[in-house]
């Protein structure tokens, strides 16, 4: 069979990189993250066309990623928000990116977003954490274990604990 008769099949992570790495709905999503919510106020700061904006909206609404409300009663204008869902999955990526992004610029660094962190009402730099030491974590500290040690360690660790 040939590779472009075969369907593509999506695992883990790679339906939301699809949905996310495309040009505008990565821009969109950032951008309602950091406040913009409306139609035109997208528009203007994106510099996207009207149709590409309307089309990258309703397929970021579909996908469960944005919801849209209404807030004007006698126009059919909307504000953009992220779902609950989009918010677990996407404000980590886009926090990240953009952090990323911040401190590689290539000549003048964009000075960091501010981040405040709801639940005790101060500004916040998050980071990777480990859930057992609570140790930041960067990124030459993390490797996956294969399936078969993953398993055998959460074994292990379980009976380690049962002879306490």
């Amino acid at each position: 069979m040939a590779d472009k008769e075969r369907p593509v099949v999506f695992q883990h992570g790679q339906a939301f990189l699809a949905a996310v790495s495309e040009r505008w709905n990565y821009q969109i999503l950032r951008e309602v993250f950091f406040g913009v919510h409306r139609f035109g106020e997208l528009k203007r700061g994106l510099g996207i066309s009207a149709t590409m904006l309307t089309a990258r909206l309703n397929h970021l609404t579909e996908l469960g990623l944005l919801e849209k409300h209404a807030y004007r009663e006698d126009k059919p204008w909307y504000e953009y928000r992220l779902t609950e869902g989009a918010r677990e999955l996407v404000v980590p990526a886009i926090v990240t990116v953009t952090r990323w992004a911040e401190s590689h610029a290539d000549g003048e660094a964009a000075p960091a977003r501010a981040l405040l962190h709801t639940s005790c009402g101060y500004e916040t730099e998050p980071y990777l954490a480990c859930s057992h030491c609570h140790q930041p974590i960067e990124a030459a500290d993390l490797h996956p274990l294969p399936t078969e040690e993953a398993a055998s360690t959460d074994k292990a660790a379980g009976e380690e604990a049962e002879n306490r």
